[in-house]
C-alpha cells in the first residue's frame, strides 16, 4: 500500500500545477495550389498558374489548460500573413491543441485542428476575398530553457476558397486552394496567473 501511494504521489507532483500560455512569431513558407488555373486581374495565382510558394509569418499563442499524466490540451489561435507575386493571404485560425509532454531530448511533439477565415488578395487588384478556412497542424518543440522552446519543425495542411475570376462573373470559378505550410522559430511560454 506504501508503494502504490509513493507512486501515486510522484506521479501528481509531476503534473503542472497552473496553466501555461505560450506566444510565437515564426517565418512561414506557404505553398498554395489548385487544380485549375486562372486568368485575369483575379487569378490569386497568376495567370494560368497552378501552384506558388508564398512568404511570410505566423504570429500566435496557446492556452493549455487540461494537464493529463502525459499530454498538455488547450486551445491555438494564429494569424498567418504571407506574399507571393505580389498577392497576398492572412489566415486567422483557431481551435483545440494536444501536446505530448516532454519525452527524450525534452522534444514535445504536437499537434492542431483548426478553423477560421482565410482572406486572399489578388497581384493585380486590391480586391480581397474573405472565406472559410481550416488547418492541421504538427510538429515538434525541443524544450531549452523554462520559457523558451525552439519550435524545429511544424507542417500544416489546410485549405481556403482564394479569390478568382469566378468570385466576379468569370466563367470559370475554382474549388479550394490548397494550402502546405512550413514553419520554424521561437515559442516563450509562462504560467498563467
Amino acid at each position: 500500500m506504501f508503494v502504490l501511494t509513493s507512486i501515486m504521489a510522484h506521479a501528481q507532483a509531476d503534473l503542472p500545477t497552473s496553466n501555461v500560455i505560450g506566444l510565437y512569431i515564426n517565418p512561414a513558407f506557404m505553398r498554395v495550389s489548385n487544380s485549375d488555373t486562372d486568368s485575369g486581374p483575379f487569378a490569386f495565382l497568376g495567370n494560368n498558374t497552378t501552384e506558388r510558394m508564398f512568404y511570410g509569418a505566423s504570429i500566435g499563442g496557446y492556452y493549455d489548460f487540461f494537464h493529463g499524466k502525459s499530454f498538455n490540451a488547450g486551445a491555438d489561435v494564429r494569424d498567418t500573413i504571407v506574399h507571393g507575386n505580389n498577392a497576398s493571404l492572412n489566415s486567422f485560425l483557431l481551435g483545440a491543441r494536444v501536446e505530448a509532454k516532454p519525452i527524450a531530448f525534452s522534444l514535445k511533439p504536437y499537434a492542431e485542428l483548426l478553423g477560421g477565415v482565410g482572406s486572399s488578395k489578388p497581384p493585380t487588384s486590391s480586391v480581397h476575398v474573405s472565406r472559410a478556412a481550416y488547418g492541421v497542424f504538427g510538429g515538434v518543440d525541443y524544450q531549452f530553457s523554462n520559457h523558451v522552446d525552439f519550435r524545429m519543425v511544424e507542417v500544416g495542411y489546410g485549405s481556403v476558397q482564394t479569390v478568382n475570376s469566378g468570385n466576379f462573373g468569370g466563367p470559370v470559378s475554382l474549388p479550394a486552394s490548397k494550402l502546405l505550410t512550413i514553419s520554424t522559430g521561437l515559442v516563450f511560454h509562462f504560467n498563467a496567473p
